[in-house]
């Protein structure tokens, strides 16, 4: 077994004897979501998905953008996006805002007393409307020539990401809007030359969310650490099939 694998054993896996609580990241959730099999393979037995290749080029956008309204949010005024689209709100000046953005950190935490899960998501941004209700932000970048909407399967997570944090919030104790924004920036691929640079459109989709699941699927994953037998795989789960697939094979062939 690689050093990663063996490393992943001992890190954050759930132990249904403890009494301390566990650390429950919002992507975790999200994994119990995409395939139960995969979450309780990750987080109470240690061997986690194959890590993917980290996406530097969005993870520079979500830097630069943070910037970018921080600026504004020191001013107490409205970025000159949020004006274009009118939206009648300011960046959220906070003591915890850059805690809240760090997920390495535990960003937004609550303690859900009845699975005693510490839940927690890195938020992007905050902003505040005129009601002083919060209002989740999250950063997204792309290069598409294609219109872009949220009406695509994959971007289903992307509004379950928004609706945790929205949760997270109002378990914190803010009033936050149902409304959420999406700050989406998109590489231009139609310029005659690439000169070094790279030149991007920027628009902001709104989407109204609804976080009535979120408690439930907490307790539901609960639950599923605490089985002491693996569950079914999620019928469309590639990294279940490809075992599947895998295992089948090495029978017939060795």
């Amino acid at each position: 077994m690689s050093q990663y694998y063996n490393a992943r054993r001992t890190r954050n896996v759930f132990d249904p004897k403890s009494r301390e609580p566990f650390r429950l990241s919002r992507s975790r959730l999200e994994l119990f979501t995409e395939c139960p099999r995969c979450f309780y393979l990750d987080r109470r037995l240690g061997i986690d998905r194959p890590p993917g290749f980290p996406f530097t080029l969005n993870s520079a956008v979500d830097a630069l953008l943070k910037k970018e309204f921080d600026i504004h949010r020191a001013k107490h005024e409205a970025h000159p996006l949020m004006k274009k689209y009118k939206i009648s709100a300011v960046p959220f000046a906070h003591e915890k805002m850059d805690a809240w953005r760090d997920s390495l950190r535990g960003g937004v935490t609550y303690l859900h007393e009845p699975t005693n899960f510490l839940v927690t998501g890195g938020v992007d941004d905050i902003w505040v409307n005129g009601d002083k209700e919060l209002i989740v932000v999250d950063y997204k970048a792309t290069s598409t020539t294609k219109e872009i909407t949220l009406d695509e399967d994959y971007r289903a997570g992307y509004k379950r990401q928004m609706e945790i944090y929205q949760w997270l919030l109002r378990r914190n104790g803010f009033k936050v809007s149902d409304t959420g924004y999406f700050v989406y920036v998109n590489g231009k691929t139609d310029r005659a030359a690439f000169d070094g640079k790279l030149e991007f459109d920027v628009d902001i989709l709104s989407y109204k969310g609804n976080d009535d699941w979120v408690e439930r699927k907490i307790i539901e994953a609960h639950k599923c650490l605490k089985a002491e037998k693996i569950p079914e795989a999620a019928a469309d789960c590639d990294y279940c099939n490809y075992r599947r697939a895998a295992r089948s094979m090495e029978k017939e062939n060795f």
